[in-house]
């Protein structure tokens, strides 16, 4: 069962701000509430919303005419945004469902540059959160190019063990560059 996470601890995860940057934040930041399996950022679209995830699991896919390509999963305290709506001002690449009933924390980009330019401690806040994503997109590339499948399933699992539990295993497959078939015969092999 997934926890709640409140919105202060996800904010301040990211980059700890005063008690005033914050509220400011805050003021800006709506819940919402989605069923299973809703879109929330649409690919080929400007999408300006950033979502903190308060409560289920969400993925991000690559749409195309054969398959859908799943190359992320956020949970409780994960950041959902399409960086090329965010830092171009671009279409997204990606589509981005829920896989459980999600309660999501919601911020307009629009707003949060607005803020950037009245308070300094948000500027910083906005640096480190885009800092981060970079950083996990490096990271997801690199074990993606540099390992082979059961490798790359074990570090699935030695950091995402819970979603082995949430999400449908074929689109962990998708995730892992594999078929489910694979991922199967993987997961019968491995002693974790």
């Amino acid at each position: 069962m997934s926890v709640k996470l409140p919105l202060a601890e996800i904010i301040n995860a990211i980059y700890p701000l005063p008690q005033a940057s914050y509220a400011a934040l805050e003021a800006h930041i709506q819940l919402k509430e989605f069923a299973s399996n809703s879109c929330i950022i649409q690919a080929d679209i400007i999408d300006h919303r950033i979502y903190f995830v308060r409560k289920g699991v969400v993925r991000a896919y690559s749409p195309l005419p054969d398959q859908d390509i799943t190359f992320w999963f956020g949970q409780e305290g994960s950041t959902v945004i399409s960086l090329n709506s965010y830092i171009r001002n671009g279409t997204g690449y990606e589509t981005i469902e829920t896989l459980e009933n999600c309660e999501l924390y919601c911020l307009d980009a629009r707003e949060l540059h607005k803020l950037y330019e009245q308070d300094i401690a948000i500027a910083n806040w906005g640096r480190k959160l885009a800092e981060l994503e970079l950083l996990k997109t490096e990271e997801r590339l690199i074990i993606q190019q540099s390992y082979n499948a059961t490798k790359r399933y074990q570090l699935f699992f030695e950091s995402n063990a819970s979603l082995l539990q949430r999400v449908n295993l074929g689109y962990i497959a998708s995730y892992l560059g594999i078929t489910q078939v694979s991922l199967s015969r993987i997961r019968a092999e491995v002693d974790f």
